[in-house]
């Protein structure tokens, strides 16, 4: 069975913007996340940020980590590369020592880093510990897709609504959408070679995006061997009490293509835990529901705190600040079978527990 992984969408939409935008907000953004079936080793979110009023130096992001507790990370603005590839179309997307390619749209997409990463710990990320020594990382993977694209807004009306007509939109980050590659490449850490062939979860994204006033959210997908998948991102309820952003798929590997579903269990950021915690949840589907039960197996997070922001963006924050992030690798099961795939949340800080205590009772999505 031949499966149309385009999603009907123009191949044009794959390249990068071939110029500056001249909106200083428009944004040109590629990211990856990719995990070796075993668990023992996974990039949860390595992304490019190029913002049209920094066009010269592109916002870079990178995650490695393993399953021993060992984290590589870097967060940096990066010297922008030219856009055009083999073919002379604008299908590069670069910073510094992060280069994404387009090969070819909705078939092949490649990624590679070669430069330095800050060495760390599950552990200290989850305490808000950034230091550690510079050590020399290189990874490159190519990817090929697997799954037809999930475009946000797609799977029905109410959350097409929600994209167009409230703050969810900026949140989101304009015209986005989502797909599920197989993997096999190589990482190599103060050189040592480890192989890497699994899957993982490809985002384009172009627009502008606003997360002053971000709330929290719950985002986890995954590509299992048979060929099916799921995928879904939800935010919390809202404060003002309006309905809050709720839009998955599972899909069977079959001529169907995605069905919609709404998550109606989901795991809430409400501790920062290194590994090993329970993340599974319940979709709900016009089909029935599907339990999929996961436990982290690698993590990262981030912990912002207001000292390190200029003081213009503090300003401009007025009283919100950056919630609480953990990108991670999960190991899913879903009827017996495994998949290693990906997971990011995030909640405001007054929302997370500090002793330890398992917040069962919120895991219970209110479908508004």
């Amino acid at each position: 069975m031949t499966v149309d992984v385009t999603g009907g969408i123009d191949p044009a939409r794959e390249y990068m913007f071939a110029e500056r935008p001249q909106d200083p907000e428009m944004r040109d953004s590629v990211s990856f996340w990719v995990f070796d079936d075993s668990g023992r080793v996974g990039l949860p979110r390595i992304g490019i940020e190029a913002v049209a009023s920094n066009w010269d130096a592109h916002g870079l992001q990178v995650n490695l980590a393993f399953a021993d507790g060992r984290v590589y990370r870097l967060r940096a603005d990066g010297q922008s590369a030219p856009v055009e590839g083999r073919d002379g179309r604008p299908t590069v997307l670069g910073a510094g020592p992060l280069t994404f390619e387009c090969v070819a749209p909705f078939d092949t997409w490649t990624v590679a880093f070669d430069g330095q990463a800050v060495q760390t710990s599950s552990e200290a990320l989850a305490a808000g510990d950034k230091s550690g020594p510079l050590v020399d990382v290189r990874f490159e993977v190519e990817a090929r897709m697997a799954v037809p694209p999930w475009i946000q807004g797609a799977m029905g009306d109410e959350a097409a609504d929600q994209l167009k007509t409230t703050v969810v939109g900026e949140l989101m980050g304009g015209a986005r959408y989502e797909q599920l590659f197989r993997a096999d490449g190589t990482v190599e850490v103060a050189g040592h070679r480890h192989p890497l062939s699994g899957s993982g979860l490809r985002i384009r994204r172009q627009g502008v995006r606003r997360l002053e006033g971000f709330w929290g959210h719950c985002w986890q997908s995954a590509l299992f061997g048979s060929g099916r998948a799921f995928g879904y991102i939800a935010y919390p309820p809202r404060p003002d009490g309006q309905p809050n952003y709720n839009e998955g798929y599972l899909y069977l590997g079959d001529s169907a293509g995605l069905i919609p579903a709404r998550v109606v269990e989901a795991p809430w950021l409400r501790r920062l835990w290194p590994r090993g915690e329970d993340v599974s949840l319940v979709l709900e589907t016009a089909r029935g529901t599907v339990r999929i039960e996961g436990e982290t197996v690698l993590s990262t997070h981030d912990i912002t705190d207001p000292a390190e922001l200029p003081a213009e963006q503090l300003e401009k924050m007025a009283n919100w600040t950056f919630p609480a992030l953990q990108q991670a690798g999960v190991r899913y099961r879903w009827d017996g079978e495994e998949a290693i795939g990906m997971l990011e949340r995030s909640s405001p800080m007054d929302r997370i527990e500090h002793d330890g205590s398992n917040a069962t009772a919120d895991q219970k999505t209110q479908n508004t």
